[in-house]
């Protein structure tokens, strides 16, 4: 065996399982999140010699992962919007089917709950969702998320910050709708 497919093989086993982690945070889909960890490392594998080492390995395939994870959004967001059974829709149900997400972490009592939090988490922009995300969910230090994003440590923490002043809105807003049905 080559000495370069026995690292590609090392890295993809060491970082598959972050890959596939960042691309169902976004995504809300098993199938979806298993399609972009695909498509991450087929582009990891055809741009290794390039890469130039500005940052880290890690910190390079979270990029990959993010961008490929949403630009997969906005593909499937634009063909749900041009045809909906042969006509054109602007149905936020029928272009937005996250209600049946099923993140395998969380218990079964508390679906629901997690339905409406991950719902009101897309729609944050993009870049408050990403920080959020990975401070909140992968935990990762601001540096660490600047780096990523490359975004000063300050606007990360801008970002962070109105992403939980804006959930903290919506989410109150949301439950109180819940609670009265």
């Amino acid at each position: 065996m080559k000495q370069n497919s026995v690292d590609f093989k090392n890295l993809y086993n060491e970082y598959k399982v972050l890959v596939y982690n960042v691309a169902l945070n976004y995504l809300q889909n098993t199938e979806d999140a298993e399609e972009v960890t695909q498509d991450v490392f087929v582009q990891v594998h055809e741009s290794l010699d390039q890469f130039n080492k500005k940052s880290s390995l890690k910190t390079w395939i979270y990029r990959i992962t993010i961008n490929k994870s949403l630009n997969f959004i906005k593909h499937k967001a634009s063909k749900k919007r041009f045809f909906v059974f042969g006509r054109k829709s602007n149905n936020e149900l029928e272009i937005n089917n996250l209600s049946n997400f099923e993140h395998p972490g969380i218990l079964l009592e508390n679906k629901e709950k997690s339905t409406i939090l991950f719902r009101v988490i897309n729609e944050l922009t993009e870049n408050q969702k990403t920080a959020f995300m990975l401070s909140k969910l992968d935990g990762l230090s601001n540096p660490e998320i600047s780096d990523i994003m490359q975004l000063s440590i300050s606007s990360v923490e801008s970002l962070i910050f109105r992403a939980k002043t804006s959930l903290k809105e919506k989410l109150s807003n949301k439950f109180e709708e819940h609670r009265k049905k």
